[in-house]
């Protein structure tokens, strides 16, 4: 699979840019700034439905526009298919699959397979447990793409129920004695634990596919002989009948619920542990191994993507001048091969040269084949 071409019209900072790819290595050079990551981030768009950069769409849009316009070209099997994306914040986004709408977004999910590495995913080590389930969940659903309307379900869910509680604890905090009407509550708790339950089922068996992966891309990315582990981590106990157990767990903290206002448990609030030999990553792993860490969690996701029979594009932003130079050719000799491997940077000759494939020059709004 690769990107054959890229429209963007009002996305970010261009008007409009026309980008042709090709298979191998392409590399986009030009100083920091001038859009290279906005290029990636919109194919990364198209295989996400989300930014890696923002959590809403309206910082996509060019300033002064109503919409911006993606239009991806993605061959697979010799076989080419254009992903069309219309953005527009505030209302619901509209796709196109070749010359056919879609009727949900959602719906072209799958089509474009792609995994991005960039500064950003530090987080991954460093940040909140948010960023480590967000994931799980977006190669969940890179993966199997059903999963993306069990997410929609459990999040729509956690939602209703959050308000319910939400409106309860005001009612108590100005005075009302009986609290707010909770009478739905245990409706909204089947419906919790049974889309929950789903979501959790497959992130266990993500984990499980995916942790031999992580501690062969670790050792191959760092040289080091420290364990990179990773393992699921509940917010509740766990039984063989996991919708048992989160009913069971939501009956027994709904006073604290109540009392604070908020869904205490459940996948929203479980977590991936990334360790290196007997200690958490988090807060002991040095600069280099965090991102040795991270990237080998991106390294996995690609090969796991790999082994499910579709080569997925790979994308690494800006990554290359924050290795030294050790990680760098140990880096270019892992991804080589790969169908498509898309590097932005600012400096060429921070790239090895076996990565040097097609060349554009990013800048002024425009990008230019050299």
């Amino acid at each position: 699979m690769y990107v054959r071409g890229l429209e963007l019209v009002d996305f970010r900072s261009y008007q409009r840019v026309v980008v042709e790819l090709g298979p191998g290595p392409c590399v986009l050079v030009g100083p920091n700034g001038v859009g290279k990551t906005n290029l990636v981030e919109a194919m990364a768009y198209v295989a996400t439905l989300e930014s890696h950069r923002v959590a809403t769409d309206a910082p996509l849009v060019r300033f002064g526009t109503p919409r911006a316009v993606v239009r991806c070209a993605v061959v697979h099997d010799e076989r080419e298919l254009l992903i069309e994306l219309s953005i527009e914040p505030g209302k619901a986004n509209k796709a196109r699959l070749g010359r056919s709408a879609v009727t949900r977004t959602r719906d072209i999910l799958g089509a474009l397979r792609l995994v991005l590495f960039a500064p950003e995913d530090l987080t991954l080590i460093r940040g909140d447990p948010s960023e480590r389930r967000r994931y799980l969940d977006e190669l969940l659903v890179a993966r199997q793409p059903r999963f993306a309307g069990v997410r929609s379900d459990y999040d729509r869910v956690l939602k209703q129920r959050n308000a319910l509680l939400r409106s309860a604890y005001l009612a108590r905090k100005t005075g009302g004695t009986r609290g707010g009407d909770l009478s739905t509550l245990n409706v909204w708790d089947v419906h919790l634990a049974e889309h929950g339950a789903r979501l959790v089922r497959a992130r266990l068996d993500l984990v499980d596919a995916l942790a031999p992966h992580v501690a062969k891309a670790y050792a191959a990315v760092s040289a080091s002989r420290s364990d990179a582990r990773i393992a699921y981590s509940s917010s509740y106990p766990q039984s063989e009948n996991l919708e048992e157990a989160l009913l069971a767990a939501l009956a027994e903290s709904r006073p604290q619920e109540i009392e604070r206002g908020v869904t205490l448990v459940g996948p929203h609030r479980d977590e991936l542990t990334l360790t290196l030999g007997a200690m958490p990553a988090k807060g002991y792993a040095s600069h280099g191994e965090s991102w040795s860490y991270a990237l080998a969690l991106r390294l996995a996701a690609y090969d796991l993507l790999r082994d499910d029979g579709v080569e997925p594009v790979l994308i690494l932003d800006d990554v290359f001048a924050e290795l030294d130079a050790g990680r760098r050719e140990r880096l270019a000799e892992l991804v080589g091969g790969a169908s498509q491997v898309i590097v932005t940077c600012a400096v060429e000759d921070d790239v090895p040269s076996t990565l040097r494939g097609m060349r554009f020059e990013v800048g002024g709004g425009e990008v230019r084949r050299v």
